[in-house]
């Protein structure tokens, strides 16, 4: 059976494979499709809630196999959260022609980085960064590796499309190492703050 954080993680990557090729060709109609996705995650979380037949008890059970200690008993924000770490850079990026990487900051530090700290640190990860906790370094390390090579990949290809790109490369740098840091160490709503700081990085 697999295990609750690595299916969490698959829908990460889902993520990935779904917004990344509307945001290079289509990103005016990726914002508009985020917002419809928003709107029917908020109808079935009260269909959820209220159990109203005759979905009810079928969402709930299909929701409760992807929580974790940061949802309640009532209220499951776990894939909001991720919903919005994506769509809110995308939405506040505008037209920022010269940090192309900008909208993309949910995608890489949640779908890239987030699932490579945690599949690398809960199969390798040896090395903690706290007594306490779950999180490892060897995951942390994975994660910013994983970010910066998806970069490397992006630029190029966003220069292609007709990008102009004025990235630093050592601000780049600082800017995933410091949102991969954060991930190791946020244990609150990750999903959702990480993207916001990450993307604040990447616009300077």
């Amino acid at each position: 059976m697999i295990e609750r954080i690595l299916l969490r993680k698959y829908y990460h990557l889902l993520a990935i494979i779904m917004f990344v090729p509307a945001l290079l060709f289509d990103t005016e109609f990726l914002k508009l499709a985020f917002g419809a996705a928003l709107a029917v995650f908020l109808v079935l979380e009260m269909i959820r809630i209220w159990r109203i037949l005759p979905l009810g008890s079928l969402v709930n059970q299909f929701m409760k196999a992807f929580t974790d200690h940061r949802d309640s008993e009532i209220l499951i924000i776990s894939h909001f959260s991720l919903l919005l770490g994506c769509a809110i850079p995308i939405w506040m990026s505008g037209y920022l022609n010269d940090r192309p990487l900008a909208p993309f900051a949910g995608i890489l530090s949640l779908g890239i980085g987030d699932t490579m700290a945690s599949l690398v640190g809960h199969k390798y990860g040896v090395l903690r960064w706290s007594k306490g906790g779950k999180k490892t370094i060897e995951g942390t390390a994975a994660g910013i590796t994983s970010m910066l090579l998806a970069c490397l990949f992006l630029l190029p290809s966003l220069a292609w499309s007709g990008f102009t790109s004025s990235q630093d490369w050592l601000s780049l740098v600082f800017a995933v190492i410091l949102a991969g840091l954060l991930e190791a160490y946020t244990t609150q709503l990750d999903n959702a703050f990480i993207p916001l700081i990450f993307y604040s990085l990447l616009c300077l």
